[in-house]
């Protein structure tokens, strides 16, 4: 009979929460921290690019980047010298703010996020100046054969669907984009009643919870957005070939995965550190197509880093020669199939848990990490205990568990391929056939 790892002393991270309201419509999610450096708070706004329009592809982006750039009150270098001095750095993105301070000087940290939430002045010189840099980004990518390969994969996986859209836009769509369209977005979208706002450190909650109340205070509420829609393509093989006269073919292989809430999400953690993200090269894709094939030195695979409330990828990737493409697919698919045909030895799954189990208390060290998570866990919608438990979780999970959910959750035969490099569409679907 297969053993499990003694959960009672499996290490789990202690996260303490307390949850407000604030009048503005965000909500308020703390853990307190005595003692801790550093804190970090980390501002969440849903939608993303999910609210991109066809023609203005990556405007969520470029307001999420941009919303750092000064505000109504103060520039951006007087920001900077603000804060730096204190430790402090403060970030955007397409989904909202991130920053941290040392912990004695929260208070200046959380002030400037919320005038950056409510009063982003959005220089036209540095919009430009923006702008032309993601140009030049989309203008590299455009020829580089991995950056390809990756986003031909996505589109086969999801196909019409947002999350298999760029989500800095296109060269078209950051061509038509005016200064004018982020502030536009940024009215219409950065609105309270879409935030959460996580904090972790050393803090008093109802401190906190004060300032956000006061500096907040003319936030417009706003509407919340609806469910997600989830129409996917069917699951079935299909193949994309960006060619392009390189020495490296690059080599993506992926279908549907799940979301965070499976019950079965625990398990799949564990088999992806069997499969393809294990510590080193002890994983089995690492161990077969690096070690012992010598196909390439980057490759790797899993399935659980991409689940979210909508489905997430499995994908796998390597880079190798291209008269290796055959016996790289044909690597992937094999242990795919060996996943699910044969009972992980005990020994193998061991160094897989004792990896995982020891590494992931030591993972929320960090404030930020902390804050990243109280965000995850309420947009994901996760139980109290989901934190505590989910080391023993992993303990738990048995050579049969691995199997069964390689069963359901792996499927070799219908994944798509893409490729970057000197491999055309015919030479992948020729070497996808090979027994």
């Amino acid at each position: 009979m297969a053993t499990k790892l003694k959960t009672g002393s499996v290490p789990a991270p202690e996260l303490d929460q307390v949850i407000f309201d604030l009048k503005c419509g965000a909500k308020l999610l703390i853990s307190p921290r005595p003692g801790a450096p550093m804190t970090a708070v980390q501002i969440h706004i849903r939608g993303g690019h999910s609210l991109d329009s066809n023609d203005l592809g990556g405007v969520a982006w470029m307001t999420g980047r941009m919303v750092d750039q000064g505000t109504k009150l103060h520039t951006s270098d007087e920001i900077a010298d603000e804060l730096e001095p204190l430790g402090g750095g403060i970030q955007g993105d397409s989904t909202g703010l991130s920053g941290t301070i040392v912990s004695k000087h929260w208070k200046r940290l959380f002030v400037r996020a919320a005038e950056m939430l409510t009063k982003p002045a959005y220089p036209k010189a540095r919009f430009e100046l923006q702008r032309g840099r993601i140009l030049d980004r989309l203008a590299i990518e455009r020829d580089d054969p991995r950056s390809q390969a990756a986003h031909n994969l996505r589109g086969l996986i999801y196909g019409d669907h947002w999350l298999g859209r760029p989500h800095y836009g296109t060269t078209q769509s950051m061509q038509n984009m005016e200064r004018k369209h982020i502030v536009a977005f940024h009215r219409k979208n950065w609105v309270a009643s879409r935030a959460v706002i996580a904090v972790c450190g050393d803090v008093d909650p109802s401190a906190v919870k004060r300032l956000f109340n006061r500096e907040l205070s003319e936030w417009k509420t706003g509407k919340d957005l609806g469910p997600a829609g989830e129409n996917y393509p069917k699951m079935q093989r299909r193949f994309a070939a960006f060619q392009a006269k390189r020495q490296q073919a690059h080599l993506y292989l992926g279908h549907l995965g799940v979301k965070i809430q499976n019950p079965d999400y625990p398990a799949l953690v564990v088999m992806d550190h069997v499969l393809g993200t294990g510590p080193g090269f002890t994983n089995r894709i690492s161990r077969r197509l690096r070690d012992e094939d010598g196909l390439a030195y980057s490759v790797n695979a899993n399935i659980h880093s991409s689940a979210g409330n909508l489905r997430g990828v499995f994908s796998a990737y390597i880079g190798t020669s291209p008269e290796h493409t055959g016996r790289a697919i044909q690597g992937f698919m094999e242990e795919m199939h060996r996943m699910q045909d044969e009972l992980v030895p005990i020994p193998e799954l061991d160094v897989a848990r004792n990896y995982l189990i020891g590494s992931f208390a030591l993972s929320f060290e960090r404030a930020t990490r902390r804050a990243g998570y109280l965000v995850t866990q309420y947009r994901f919608g996760l139980k109290d205990d989901h934190l505590k438990t989910l080391p023993g979780k992993f303990a738990a999970v048995t050579p049969a568990d691995v199997q069964r959910v390689a069963q359901t959750h792996l499927f070799p035969d219908e994944a798509a391929l893409s490729s970057g490099g000197p491999v055309s569409r015919k030479n992948l679907m020729q070497a996808a056939r090979i027994k």
